[in-house]
């Protein structure tokens, strides 16, 4: 199988054409092949207007293009990008993040993406295989990572959660009922492999979460506001649970005429949306 490494040095004497259709020499192409299948590969990612520059006159995306463009030229099956973007500013980031995926749709290849940005894991993978310490913790689609983590690691790698320590009283029709250190119940989504008794974690994550003034679900956890934080979409507000742990609640600008904000050092309840809970084996 034709696999190619990405990598993102370039050549720093030689065009950008030059750079692109270097690889293809080397594997025995004619000059005027590689080079018409440089070209190819430049318009692809766009940079055929820069084809005659060195690299010390492209920005550092271009750059980044010119490298991918290389590397795409031979027509591997298997392309592995190692952190290809984690030295781009945050725009730029976002930005090769889409013209990536663009790309791999239009080539067929397969793109082995290792990155540790969680973001650009869940946005840019069609499936996730989460690692730790050499092993595979989870491999699955974004959405079943992230709404149904396998185990503490990848619950807590993943998108950001809350991970509360509790006992399992009962287990019933794929249910489970525990109890927080201090008393409080709650009832989660039951995984296999914990049993009635098992001191483990569950995990919550915070945009499934809303605040109220009274306890608006029997399983309502009552606590005080420590702190609000915007972050410009959402606003994450901090909650130490009465005789438990703190916990965050993300609530998205958009949300706001349905969910309520409230004043540091405020009483608050604490209320999930059903199905939120998930049981996690540690």
């Amino acid at each position: 199988m034709n696999t190619v490494f990405q990598n993102y040095a370039l050549f720093p004497h030689m065009t950008v054409t030059e750079n692109v259709s270097f690889g293809l020499e080397m594997l025995g192409k004619s000059k005027a092949e590689a080079r018409a299948r440089a070209a190819d590969m430049l318009e692809l990612v766009q940079l055929t207007q820069f084809a005659g520059r060195k690299p010390s006159q492209l920005s550092g995306g271009q750059q980044q293009r010119v490298a991918l463009a290389r590397a795409l030229a031979p027509q591997p099956k298997v392309l592995l990008l190692d952190e290809p973007l984690s030295a781009l500013d945050l725009k730029l980031r976002q930005a090769m993040r889409f013209e990536l995926k663009e790309i791999q749709r239009e080539t067929g290849i397969t793109f082995i993406f290792v990155t540790h940005d969680q973001e650009e894991a869940l946005t840019m993978s069609d499936r996730i295989a989460v690692m730790s310490a050499g092993e595979l913790q989870q491999l699955g689609e974004a959405k079943e990572i992230y709404e149904r983590p396998r185990n503490m690691f990848v619950a807590d790698f993943i998108g950001e959660t809350n991970l509360l320590e509790v006992s399992v009283d009962k287990i019933s029709k794929g249910r489970a009922a525990c109890h927080l250190g201090g008393g409080h119940e709650l009832t989660c989504n039951e995984v296999e492999g914990v049993g009635v008794g098992a001191n483990v974690h569950l995990s919550i994550r915070p945009e499934r979460l809303f605040l109220s003034e009274t306890a608006t679900e029997a399983e309502s956890l009552k606590g005080t506001i420590r702190d609000n934080i915007f972050i410009g979409t959402d606003i994450q507000t901090l909650v130490q649970l009465d005789d438990g742990p703190q916990m965050m609640v993300r609530t998205s600008n958009s949300d706001r005429g349905n969910k309520r904000i409230f004043d540091i050092g405020r009483p608050a309840f604490v209320n999930m949306e059903q199905g939120a809970a998930r049981l996690l084996v540690d």
